[in-house]
């Protein structure tokens, strides 16, 4: 179980770079996490296009579905022995629930929220970026989201394993 609690800052860590990355060269290399409005509004200032952020999206998405689908269950199955659908699943709960905290705490509520790292010039009518109910929307999917899908996945690494 520590070993969980140590890998989720390797996913935390992942997800932190990722978001720096789509930054480096100002917020809108990330408005494809922003809400509609404010995506809509980049293209129409012509600071990036449709086709950009399609393909900035998928990177990115690219990025978290190898981690989350691939290397998570690697560390829980193969580095930390787990060999059963409940260790497996108690292991990768335990890791996607710290990172989606991660996620929705530090990353949404703090860094986009309440820094200018992610400012926008030309959307400030449009803050905040992450309206009250979204951020309660993905809270309330992260904690009931996650630990599904860590059984969905612990399942199927069962029953390629045995």
């Amino acid at each position: 179980m520590i070993l969980a609690i140590i890998e989720s800052f390797v996913l935390n860590f992942v997800l932190l770079l990722v978001c720096v990355i789509n930054i480096q060269n100002g917020a809108v290399g990330g408005v494809h996490y922003y809400e509609q409005p404010v995506k809509d509004r980049v293209v129409e200032l012509g600071l990036i296009t449709e086709k950009e952020i399609k393909r900035n999206y998928s990177v990115s998405g690219l990025v978290f579905v190898l981690v989350l689908l691939i290397i998570a269950p690697l560390m829980v199955f193969c580095v930390n022995g787990a060999d059963t659908f409940f260790e497996g699943f108690i292991q990768l709960t335990v890791m996607y629930l710290l990172c989606g905290l991660f996620d929705r705490v530090f990353i949404d509520w703090y860094w986009v929220g309440h820094t200018k790292a992610w400012l926008i010039p030309g959307t400030e009518d449009l803050m905040p970026y992450i309206h009250k109910k979204t951020w309660l929307i993905k809270i309330i999917s992260t904690i009931i989201g996650y630990p599904l899908f860590a059984a969905l996945i612990s399942w199927i690494v069962i029953l390629i394993i045995k």
